[in-house]
């Protein structure tokens, strides 16, 4: 039997992440950077797309994998590596409890983030990748703005990819002008 108050205390915990920030980007200077909620999505996004440039079968599986991937962060928050040398967290225990009391439901979203988090199967890996994709693609964003040193997690991306596609996607974001999108539409006549 399901217990809907369990289900509807899970939303509204989820709800956090809108309120979270990747505070990663605050050690460049950026003082308002996005929420897990928008990196998440955008994970996701590039997670479906990723699969099927890699030709795997369930691009949805990737994308709802990406979607729960950081929910643990609704709890601990979001801990930056240089704060991960001195802070000690247990991402994992906050995500069993998050879905305790989901029951079967739990358990199903609890192997799909565990599945980013060992990167031992491919829909693991690649949502890892889009994972990795996402943040890069940030911090392409962030250093177009000036903060000349997101730079370092771009070169750092690149040595954590694993899948061709990722790699040849990475190639062009960081070249890429993150404004080229709509500078066309400029001059676009409806």
């Amino acid at each position: 039997m399901i217990d809907w108050d369990k289900v509807a205390d899970f939303i509204f915990e989820m709800g956090m992440l809108k309120r979270v920030d990747r505070e990663g980007w605050k050690l460049i200077g950026v003082s308002h950077p996005e929420q897990v909620a928008a990196h998440s999505l955008r994970a996701a996004q590039i997670g479906y797309i990723l699969a099927l440039l890699e030709g795997y079968e369930d691009p949805s599986e990737v994308c709802a994998m990406l979607v729960f991937h950081d929910i643990g962060e609704a709890r601990i928050g979001d801990i930056h590596k240089v704060a991960s040398r001195y802070i000690v967290d247990d991402e994992s225990k906050a995500v069993k409890d998050q879905f305790h009391g989901l029951q079967k439901i739990g358990d199903e979203l609890y192997t799909l983030w565990e599945q980013v988090e060992v990167r031992q199967t491919t829909a693991g890996i690649i949502a890892k990748d889009a994972d990795l994709l996402e943040m890069a693609a940030t911090a392409c964003e962030y250093k177009s703005q000036g903060f000349s040193g997101a730079e370092s997690w771009v070169e750092r991306t690149a040595q954590r990819l694993t899948t061709a596609s990722a790699k040849d996607l990475f190639k062009i974001l960081r070249q890429r002008n993150p404004e080229a999108w709509w500078e066309h539409l400029k001059s676009f006549n409806k």
